[in-house]
């Protein structure tokens, strides 16, 4: 079973930065190469799911990890609290109709998990509700691997306590950042060992499709981490430009 507290939030001691970051650079455009495929193909389609503590990159990530792709076939969702109509369903349908069609990247800013965890942290569902949500999320993502051929990549940002409350700071403290700035945000991270808590569980329990551990306190090795991921997988797929018929 998967504990947070042993999971790094920080690079290996000997990783060369220098180096990973031209790999980085390398793996960025394989990526744009493998999505020009994918969206010609129109076999296979891509859901990246980014969950992490605030402040722990995921904007940056999209930024810097699908740097080159084409802005053609690619769409980013972001999971806020849910709107009238969105809470008026079941939790999964407002991410079911956003799921990626043949040749497609989804991009999640947060997602389906969200009610699963803020919504637990702060006791808005019971317990069997929690289990019986766990059980549907791993049936959801089942359901797209066999029934849309749905590469889900699901990426657990880790960031460690004291980073956090420096990138918050910083929200204040440049004004370029300034827009970032959320009260909200430092309330919510005095739930920090509850948010550790229901991760560990989401880690543990929703792993049908399994997490990559991603330690984000130095983002130039998030990105790495997970270009490093979704190339690996995608070149395991084969895709080809399919040819003219004749």
């Amino acid at each position: 079973m998967l504990k947070i507290k042993d999971l790094p939030t920080a690079p290996p001691k000997k990783a060369d930065r220098d180096a990973l970051e031209k790999e980085t650079k390398k793996l960025a455009k394989r990526l744009a190469d493998l999505q020009a495929v994918m969206n010609a193909e129109g076999k296979y389609n891509l859901l990246v799911v980014m969950q992490g503590m605030d402040a722990s990159g995921k904007d940056g990530a999209v930024k810097k990890v699908f740097k080159y792709c084409s802005h053609i076939g690619i769409h980013l969702h972001s999971f806020k609290k849910p709107s009238k109509e969105e809470a008026a369903h079941d939790f999964l349908w407002r991410a079911h109709k956003i799921t990626p069609k043949k040749g497609e990247i989804a991009l999640w800013n947060r997602s389906h998990y969200e009610d699963v965890l803020i919504q637990r942290v702060h006791g808005w569902i019971d317990e069997e509700r929690v289990a019986k949500r766990f059980a549907a999320i791993n049936a959801f993502e089942d359901l797209l691997q066999f029934d849309n051929d749905t590469v889900i990549f699901k990426f657990f940002l880790n960031l460690s306590y004291d980073q956090q409350k420096i990138e918050l700071q910083e929200r204040i403290d440049e004004r370029e950042k300034n827009f970032k700035y959320n009260p909200g945000d430092w309330a919510e991270r005095e739930h920090w060992d509850k948010y550790m808590k229901c991760y560990e569980d989401v880690l543990n329990k929703c792993n049908l499709v399994p997490w990559t551990v991603v330690p984000v306190d130095e983002r130039w090795y998030r990105d790495y981490v997970m270009l490093k991921t979704i190339v690996e997988k995608l070149e395991t797929l084969n895709m080809e430009y399919p040819e003219i018929e004749k």
